[in-house]
């Protein structure tokens, strides 16, 4: 079983798989060849589809929703009790270490955001739903149930989108990190582990089929 700190290097230094299998009615050599190929990319620097992302106008843009969005997680988690008692060194040291891929630098100060504080559970757990057809949930989710036993991603679920877990059988995964989610899995580890930079887990829900 590996150690919390090596599952957050772990999660940190991921890189993203892409496979593309070719259809085998697409081969046209006298020998069959690999049918796994590496990804082309294209990448387009105007006509930016201002309809459909945000465009950020400057460095100082996103640093500041960075920054923002780190704020509301601690007052999800502690009321911000966190946050407030860092100081401006400690914000520039969180963002430069993010954009320079420094791991080291970034969690001496994370890690911070990310303890309990008392022995206690976070107050509640920042999250942003994804669903299928392209909408947003957020809501307040405490990693505890009201009879004090762990809340799970199940829990979640149940809570903020029940439709997701209807009907016979698995219809639905959810997705963080590229890896499906366990619903045994309970919220408080996940926020611990599995929150991206900006402390919010962010949950893909997917068809399995």
């Amino acid at each position: 079983m590996a150690e919390d700190r090596e599952v957050l290097r772990e999660v940190w230094d991921g890189k993203l798989p892409v496979c593309f299998k070719l259809a085998e009615e697409e081969v046209y050599t006298m020998q069959q060849p690999d049918p796994y190929y590496c990804s082309k990319f294209e990448f387009l620097w105007q006509e930016f589809p201002e309809k459909q992302l945000l465009h950020c106008g400057s460095r100082a843009v996103v640093e500041s929703h960075f920054m923002s969005a780190i704020k509301e997680a601690d007052m999800l988690k502690h009321r911000s009790q966190v946050v407030g008692t860092m100081q401006k060194k400690d914000h520039n040291q969180l963002w430069i270490g993010m954009q320079n891929s420094k791991f080291d630098q970034f969690w001496a100060i994370n890690k911070k955001l990310m303890e309990r504080i008392g022995g206690e559970c976070f107050k509640h757990i920042p999250f942003r739903l994804y669903m299928p057809d392209s909408t947003l949930v957020q809501r307040l989710v405490s990693p505890t149930t009201p009879g004090g036993e762990k809340a799970t991603m199940e829990t979640l679920l149940q809570q903020v989108a029940p439709q997701v877990l209807s009907g016979d059988g698995p219809q639905h995964m959810v997705i963080t990190h590229g890896i499906q989610v366990p619903l045994e899995t309970p919220l408080q580890w996940m926020s611990e582990h599995l929150s991206y930079p900006d402390n919010f887990l962010h949950l893909c829900i997917l068809p399995c089929s």
